[in-house]
C-alpha cells in the first residue's frame, strides 16, 4: 500500500530543489551580478504558492488533524513543532518580499532573508520526512489514508488548479536551465 505520505515526499524533493535555486540566487544578489528582480519574485510566489498554500495547506487543513486523531500530540509534539516552522517561514518569505521595492533589492536583506528560509526549509523537510511522516503513516488507519488522498487531490485542484500547477512546473524548470547551469 501507498502511503500518504507520498505525494507529500514528492512535493518535498520540488521544494529542495526550489531551495537549491534560491539558495545559488541569494549568492548572486550578494555578489551583486547575474540575477533577474522578476525571477526573484518569482521564486517568491513558488515558495509562497506552491509550498506554503498547496504544500503546507494540504498538510495543516488534511494531515496533521488527521495525525492528532491517530494519537500524534500537537501540543508539545511534533504537529507542533511543524507548525511553527511554517509560521516562520512565511515570515521569511515576508521578509524576502520586503526585500524588493519595484526594481529595487536590498541585497543583504533579501540574502539573509533567503538564506535562512533554505535552511529552516531543509531541516523542516528533514524533520518531516524521517519523523513525522512515518509516524503517520504506521498510525493512520489504510482507509482513512485513501480518504486522505481523495481531500489532498481536491484541496490542491480548489487551491492550485492544474493551469496553475503546470505554470509553476515551468518556472522552476525555467530558473534551473538559468541559474544552475
Amino acid at each position: 500500500m501507498e502511503c500518504i505520505s507520498k505525494d507529500l515526499r514528492k512535493e518535498h524533493d520540488a521544494i529542495l530543489f526550489g531551495l537549491t535555486i534560491l539558495e545559488h540566487m541569494a549568492e548572486l544578489v550578494r555578489a551583486e551580478s547575474g540575477y533577474d528582480v522578476d525571477d526573484l519574485k518569482g521564486m517568491i510566489d513558488f515558495f509562497r504558492y506552491f509550498a506554503d498554500k498547496c504544500h503546507h495547506g494540504k498538510e495543516e487543513d488534511i494531515l496533521f488533524p488527521a495525525m492528532e486523531d491517530a494519537g500524534i500530540p500537537k501540543v508539545n509534539g511534533p504537529i507542533g513543532v511543524m507548525l511553527n516552522e511554517h509560521e516562520v517561514g512565511r515570515k521569511l518569505i515576508k521578509g524576502m518580499d520586503m526585500a524588493i521595492t519595484g526594481d529595487e533589492v536590498d541585497k543583504e536583506e533579501f540574502a539573509n532573508a533567503a538564506d535562512l528560509y533554505v535552511e529552516l526549509l531543509r531541516s523542516h523537510i528533514n524533520k518531516e520526512n524521517n519523523v513525522l511522516f512515518p509516524m503517520g503513516d504506521r498510525r493512520i488507519p489504510v482507509s482513512r489514508q485513501k480518504e486522505l488522498q481523495q481531500e489532498f487531490d481536491k484541496f490542491e485542484r480548489d487551491i492550485m488548479g492544474d493551469a496553475k500547477l503546470e505554470e509553476v512546473h515551468s518556472f522552476i524548470e525555467d530558473m534551473e536551465v538559468k541559474y544552475l547551469h
